[in-house]
């Protein structure tokens, strides 16, 4: 049976989204948000003097821990908060499918927890940086797969256009205080 998570809502969407400065945005305003684990991932193990060649080598591996690290991250997130996720559980089902993983495990984890909304951010322009390792064609595969995954889990996506910081935030707040 599945437990409707208190006040989380996802924001998702493949790499140079926006994600990450929709959420600062959000910070700013006060809200709790929850980064993106993968990006953390990758910067402590930079800190710990790898390489992004050398972290991210084995992409499944990679991913198992980025899995892992999202369910450690979420199991810490306070329930009595409006709470803003980059990137939750159920995104990993897509990046699961990019590598060649099987995501049945991650789906079945995904039946036991949901989340009040997800917002999907539409693809901004690629900006690569120290941290991305995926081209165009793979992150509109992982789009696809990303909306795909929700879809099949039951939620309602809702997507976010291309548009300025500002009105993506106002439109996911709008959203958020339909309920």
């Amino acid at each position: 049976m599945k437990k409707i998570t208190p006040d989380w809502y996802v924001i998702t969407g493949g790499p140079s989204s926006g994600k990450t400065t929709v959420l600062q945005g959000l910070t700013k305003l006060g809200y709790f948000t929850a980064p993106d684990v993968a990006r953390d991932y990758i910067n402590q193990e930079i800190a710990n003097g790898k390489s992004l060649k050398e972290i991210r080598r084995n992409e499944a591996e990679f991913q198992r821990i980025v899995l892992k690290m999202k369910i450690e991250r979420e199991k810490k997130i306070p329930k009595n908060k409006t709470v803003f996720l980059d990137n939750a559980v159920p995104c990993s089902i897509a990046y699961y499918q990019t590598c060649g993983l099987n995501p049945q495990g991650v789906i079945q984890l995904c039946r036991e927890n949901q989340y009040q909304k997800i917002f999907f951010l539409e693809q901004l322009s690629i900006k690569k940086d120290y941290a991305r390792t995926e081209n165009a064609k793979t992150i509109r595969k992982l789009n696809k797969l990303l909306k795909e995954g929700y879809k099949n889990l039951g939620y309602k996506v809702i997507d976010i256009p291309a548009m300025s910081i500002e009105e993506r935030i106002q439109k996911i707040l709008a959203e958020v205080n339909k309920d």
